[in-house]
């Protein structure tokens, strides 16, 4: 390790979400200085519930294995695909993959979760304050300035580096103009917790229900804890617009009754919490790192919730930072061409993803990802994937590539039969059909 710098921490980690835990935790691990600036109270409500088996590797980097196992939190081990009426879909199993070494994960009440990150962080010797608000920062050759304001009122703090896991507010994406919006991906979620939600049998009473609407929307049932259960509803801008005629109780509960498999799963539920609505939720940067700056978590990049990657990127994200980060205080050097790798893995990792996720939102993507006669090898080379394992086997890209050529032939010779609608009514603004061929 190199000499301490004069400086009052070697790194600054603006929010404490698991991205920035993460961060925080591994890095002071490895005898760093650092301090952590989160806005908000522990322990305080944030959606996205749900991990991937990857989330396990995060956690034995981060020495809260057994920590994350004592708090019970549902076991999952994949999810349930539903259409719209129940008539069609199929399990996904996570340990069906054999690249997947550790395929049970959880569902996660966040509230718990990340204030077990925190508690974690401070064991660390990470410098927590809460209720402080990283207001500005700016970058210099000696160091990073930052103005957070707190209980105490407004003051500058001064690190070698900044780690920005500020999510959505994105602290240096916002300063810097970084932020590329995914307008393929302009969608809306509408959602409460509820109670009363029956859930699936045996050691599958964890995993996560999606349900596909008849139109380019999707709910998800999540098992939080043993009573209440995440339900929500992804909609496109345009059939949010078209569904938008009341309060988002109002909205919600008029999603669930005209999706007939959702309707029945929560015709004895109680909603146990506000309904509360997120738009415009994906996007991406045009750049991950800088001199004395990384991005992680959603401070860089989100992806619609659809395959649950937020908290387990998150996690990765913040590990990879602090490895890069060490690295670069040891050889004195924080400048941006010292972590092009970083901003490599952010940007592949985050385009293996989107791929899926924009390709789900197509009729012909459903119509095979949801079919119960799916073959076997290529459903399971997505599932590995989709357990958060990105960087899977040559035989397990080529069948995925061979997957996605069936989703591009079922656009245009219909493979298997239809299980959307596909009209502009149902946020599917395709091209015109083929003549003699329905759409």
């Amino acid at each position: 390790m190199s000499p301490a710098s004069p400086l009052p921490h070697d790194v600054a980690v603006a929010g404490g979400g698991p991205a920035g835990c993460a961060a925080a935790i591994a890095l002071a691990r490895r005898g760093r200085r650092v301090a952590l600036y989160e806005r908000d109270a522990f322990p305080r409500f944030h959606i996205g519930e749900s991990l991937l088996a990857c989330a396990n590797g995060c956690f034995e980097e981060l020495g809260i294995a057994e920590l994350v196992r004592a708090q019970g939190f549902p076991e999952k081990w994949g999810a349930s695909l539903l259409t719209h009426d129940g008539a069609a879909g199929r399990p996904v199993d996570f340990s069906s993959s054999a690249e997947v070494p550790r395929p049970q994960t959880y569902q996660v009440c966040r509230g718990k979760f990340d204030q077990l990150l925190l508690d974690r962080a401070r064991a660390a010797g990470v410098e927590v304050f809460e209720r402080t608000r990283v207001e500005d920062c700016d970058f210099g050759a000696d160091g990073v300035t930052l103005r957070v304001a707190g209980a105490a009122g407004r003051r500058e703090v001064r690190a070698s580096a900044l780690v920005d896991a500020t999510g959505r507010a994105g602290l240096v994406a916002r300063k810097l103009d970084l932020r590329r919006d995914e307008p393929r991906l302009a969608n809306v979620a509408i959602y409460a917790h509820f109670a009363g939600v029956p859930r699936l049998p045996d050691n599958r009473s964890g995993d996560i229900r999606i349900v596909a609407r008849a139109d380019a929307g999707w709910f998800w049932l999540i098992p939080i804890d043993e009573r209440l259960t995440s339900v929500g509803v992804v909609l496109p801008t345009t059939l949010y617009q078209r569904l938008e005629r009341g309060d988002p109780e109002a909205m919600l509960a008029a999603a669930i009754a005209d999706t007939p498999a959702v309707a029945e799963l929560m015709a004895a539920a109680r909603r146990e919490w506000p309904v509360r609505v997120e738009k415009d939720f994906s996007y991406g940067a045009t750049r991950y790192a800088g001199d004395r700056w990384l991005l992680v978590g959603d401070a860089g990049a989100f992806l619609d919730p659809v395959f649950s990657s937020g908290v387990s990127i998150a996690l990765e994200s913040g590990l990879e930072a602090a490895r890069e980060l060490d690295r670069a205080l040891a050889a004195g050097d924080l400048s941006a061409a010292r972590f092009r790798r970083f901003e490599r893995v952010q940007r592949r990792r985050f385009a293996v993803f989107r791929r899926f996720v924009l390709a789900f939102y197509t009729p012909w993507f459903r119509d095979l990802f949801f079919q119960p006669a799916a073959p076997p090898r290529l459903f399971r080379a997505v599932v590995t994937v989709l357990a958060g394992h990105w960087r899977p086997s040559l035989s397990t890209r080529l069948l995925i590539e061979v997957f996605f050529l069936a989703v591009a032939l079922q656009r245009r010779l219909r493979l298997v039969e239809p299980l959307v609608r596909r009209d502009e009514a149902a946020g599917y603004p395709l091209p015109a059909a083929a003549p003699g061929r329905p759409r």
